[in-house]
This record gives C-alpha cells, sequence and structure tokens, in this order.
C-alpha cells in the first residue's frame, strides 16, 4: 500500500540516464565521404511515450558527457579515451536546435523547475575528441567523433504502424480497442449521431474530428500509448487542415456514402504527406535508438495501461524492422537500427532497493514484444533510469513496519515529503498476467505515483547533473563507438 509523509526535512539530488550512436553518415556526397573516413557520425534518435521525460534526458545526458565526473560506467570516459567534448553546430539546417542551454538552466537555476517539453523533431551535435587505440594511436593523434541527437515525438513513431492498414483495418481497430473507455464516451456519442453512409459535410466532419482529438488527448493523460494519429495531439501548423480533419467511422454492409470516401481519402493522405516524410527525413537516418517509458505511470493507471504499453513496444520493434512494408525497405534499403534501450523513466521515484523489480518488468514487457513483432536484427535492452535525480532515499517506520521511501520536494505544493509508492513483485508474471488478460485493476496491490519537482543542485566542477544509470545506457547505446 503506498504511504505519503510530509516531512520538515531538505531534498537533495541523485543518479541517471543515457545516451546513443553509431556511426554512418548521410548528407551531401562530399561530407558524406568526409565523414565516413575522417570523422564518423553517430545518429542517436531520442522519443519517449507520454511524459517519459525526454527532454530532461537529452539535457542530462548533453551535460554529463561534456563533465563525465558521474558517468563511471561509460568505459570511453573513465579510462581517458574521451579528451574533451564540445558542443558544435548542427550539420542540418532545416531542423530545430535542441534548445540546450535554456532546459539546464531550468534544471539548474536557484529555483530550479522542469523544462518545457519538446513538440516538434529537434536536433544537437556533440563532438567528441578521443584518443585512438592500437599501435597507430600514438601517430595518428586524436580523431573526432560526432553525436546528433535527433529529438522526436513518440506518438509521431507509432504512428508508424498506420503505414501498413487501410481506413478500413484501423477503423475497425480503433472503434473496438475504445469500445470500454469511458473516456471515449463523447467520441462515441457524436459517432452515433451520424449515418456513416450520408453525405459529406464539412461541419459534420470537423465535429467527429474535434471529438476523437479530445478522446485522444484524454487517452493519452489517462497513461495509454494508443494515440494515434500522433499529429492529432501535436498539429503544429498542420492544426485545422483536412489531413488532421478526420476520424474512425463504423463499417457498414453495402453502399459507402461519400462521408466515410471522404474520411478514408484524408486518412490516405495523413500517410502519404505526414507520415512518410517523416520516416523519409529523419527516422531513416537514425543508427541507435532509445525510447523512454513511463513504466512507473502506466503500472499506476492499472493492468490495461500497461497491457497497452506492452503493445505500444511491440508497434515500435516493428518499426524497427520493415519486413512486409515496402515503403519502409525502400528508403532504408537494407539499413538496420543497431541498437534500441527502452528506458524505464523516473527510477528516483522508487528506492533503489525496488530498481531491480522494475527494470524484470520491463525485461519482460520487452521479451514480450519482441516476440509479438516477430522481431529480429538490432541489439535490444532495458533499463531503468532517472536522467535527473529529483530525490533522496530514507527508511521511515510507519504502524512499527520500516519503509524505503523517497525524499523530495512535491512539485504542487513545494513541501517536502517522503513517499513509499508500493512494492514491485519479484515476478514480473504478477504484473504482466493481469495486463493480458484484461483486468481492470490489481487484485492484491495498489501502486500510486508522485511528482517531485527538480532538487537545487550543486555541482562540482567536472560534474554533471546527479542521474541513476545514465552512464550505464550511454555505454550500452554508444559506448563502443567511442573506443
Amino acid at each position: 500500500m503506498p504511504i505519503f509523509i510530509v516531512t520538515n526535512q531538505e531534498g537533495v539530488v541523485g543518479i541517471g540516464d543515457l545516451a546513443e550512436g553509431l556511426a554512418r553518415s548521410v548528407g551531401g556526397i562530399g561530407d558524406a565521404v568526409g565523414d565516413v573516413f575522417r570523422e564518423p557520425v553517430i545518429r542517436l534518435g531520442v522519443t519517449g511515450l507520454s511524459r517519459a521525460g525526454k527532454t530532461v534526458f537529452i539535457t542530462s545526458l548533453v551535460a554529463n558527457l561534456l563533465d563525465r565526473g558521474r558517468m563511471p560506467q561509460l568505459i570511453a570516459a573513465r579510462d581517458g579515451t574521451i579528451q574533451t567534448a564540445y558542443l558544435r553546430p548542427q550539420p542540418d539546417n532545416t531542423v530545430p536546435r535542441f534548445d540546450y542551454e535554456t532546459h539546464l538552466a531550468a534544471l539548474t537555476g536557484d529555483v530550479p523547475h522542469w523544462p518545457d517539453s519538446t513538440r516538434a523533431v529537434s536536433q544537437l551535435r556533440l563532438s567528441f575528441k578521443v584518443r585512438p587505440g592500437g599501435l597507430l594511436g600514438p601517430v595518428t593523434g586524436p580523431r573526432r567523433i560526432h553525436l546528433d541527437i535527433v529529438d522526436y515525438p513518440g506518438e509521431w513513431l507509432l504512428d508508424l504502424g498506420l503505414l501498413d492498414k487501410s481506413y478500413r483495418q484501423w477503423s475497425d481497430e480503433v472503434l473496438a480497442r475504445i469500445a470500454p473507455r469511458t473516456s471515449a464516451d463523447a467520441f462515441r456519442g457524436a459517432l452515433g449521431a451520424v449515418d456513416p453512409v450520408a453525405a459529406f459535410d464539412e461541419t459534420t466532419t470537423k465535429t467527429l474530428a474535434e471529438a476523437f482529438t479530445a478522446y485522444l488527448h484524454a487517452a493519452r493523460a489517462e497513461g495509454y500509448y494508443d494515440c494515434t494519429p500522433g499529429r492529432f495531439l501535436l498539429p503544429g501548423e498542420m492544426a485545422g487542415s483536412p489531413v488532421l480533419t478526420f476520424a474512425p467511422l463504423p463499417a457498414t454492409e453495402g453502399k459507402t456514402g461519400a462521408l466515410a470516401r471522404e474520411m478514408e481519402r484524408r486518412f490516405e493522405a495523413y500517410k502519404r504527406e505526414v507520415v512518410k516524410p517523416f520516416f523519409r527525413n529523419h527516422f531513416a537516418k537514425i543508427d541507435r535508438q532509445v525510447v523512454l517509458v513511463d513504466a512507473l505511470g502506466a503500472i499506476h493507471s492499472g493492468p490495461r495501461a500497461v497491457d497497452d504499453l506492452r503493445a505500444a513496444m511491440a508497434d515500435i520493434l516493428g518499426a524497427f524492422r520493415p519486413g512486409r512494408n515496402a515503403f519502409l525497405s525502400q528508403i532504408l534499403l537494407g539499413k538496420r537500427v543497431e541498437k534500441i534501450l527502452f528506458a524505464a523513466t523516473k527510477a528516483d521515484h522508487l528506492h533503489h532497493a525496488q530498481h531491480a523489480r522494475l527494470t524484470a518488468i520491463m525485461e519482460a514487457l520487452l521479451r514480450d514484444a519482441k516476440d509479438r513483432a516477430d522481431y529480429a536484427g538490432a541489439q535490444t535492452a532495458a533499463m531503468s533510469i532517472a536522467a535527473l535525480r529529483a530525490t533522496v532515499e530514507e527508511t521511515i517506520t510507519h504502524d512499527g513496519r520500516d519503509l524505503d521511501c523517497v525524499r523530495g520536494t512535491l512539485l504542487e505544493t513545494g513541501k517536502q515529503a517522503a513517499f513509499y509508492p508500493g512494492e514491485l513483485p519479484e515476478d514480473p508474471a504478477r504484473i504482466l498476467s493481469p495486463a493480458r488478460s484484461g483486468g481492470q485493476k490489481w487484485l492484491d496491490a495498489d501502486y500510486q505515483i508522485m511528482r517531485f519537482a527538480p532538487a537545487r543542485l550543486t555541482l562540482k566542477p567536472g560534474e554533471g547533473p546527479p542521474h541513476i544509470r545514465l552512464d550505464k545506457a550511454a555505454e550500452f547505446l554508444i559506448g563502443d563507438r567511442l573506443r
């Protein structure tokens, strides 16, 4: 049972998050040739599912690669192979730069706060000078390696699954999936007032699209991950355009009305004009990928949210294996992402005694997703991390029982509090089995989450922000390319 105890003590800070990469080059012919032979480029894709802390992850990762005092598990940092690291102008002049400096100031200022999340593609280049190994190392001198971090919304990644589906398939799947969800009541009500074989009417179409968009926002707030089309949630300059004005319709026997035909046309336009350009221009160039997941949030939301996360992980793995999809096979031309890390964030919301259990749950979800996606190819891993540690640990006696808690500053009130979220099971099956069977709630447990504000930091020279296992994640993602 979760326990929440307000205290008068001050909060501190802690440990960990992540990195990514590989050497390949894409761009102009001259630059590409130079990169391949002289300055390798690692393209690291960073995405997150439903408030997983993507902006904080990238900011802390870059800060800890620039100042590597807290990165002992990154071998190239520990043994001095990395001589220096520095930010460079990004190579793509048409993609917004990730606003690293502003985000770092938010996390490390006198009144630290979580930075605003990014809502579109952005990029940052971090360059390393590394000491070559082997006999020729002293002769050739330091070499330079570039890490291009590509930040993009997880909702856009999940859109890849639409490319294999017709409008009819997508509609049937969506309507079946949302049938038991009360958050879809308003959309179902709007749908019930419409004749699917009716003539096309823009007002009706707009009403349905707005109701469906409202449902997607509600579903994401509830912890669900199947919130596609992703641009409905992050429309940007496309807001109000026909390509974002459609919704699923129920199947009808016999003739198809003009309304359904127009919905289908717009669905196909969304795939052609929104989804395909994103994967052609960004996704196809990624070498290594990290997917950040708020697994604790899904567990808190219940078995159905966990099962939805399991399905989302399978869809994501499918995205990295073109297989049947002719479009992906064409743009990737046999290229595969080499490493994919699924990282459960906010590990600092648990005492370290439970971190292994959270990791085991993530590993079980990943294993199941690999089976469901019939996936093979890239090296995959699961981890539990915290890009910026916002809590400290303490043990509190409550009702004669010692509880391993975390303590931090509550985001809503600014008060210090000690929090015990409940005990994760040693056997991941106790989480996955109710999820697979469609359970409504956990039978023998209750899991809670608490929102903590970032703690005020006092950093020593050469140290990045405190984290949990960020160095281990970086070693998995890019360590081999830095040695």
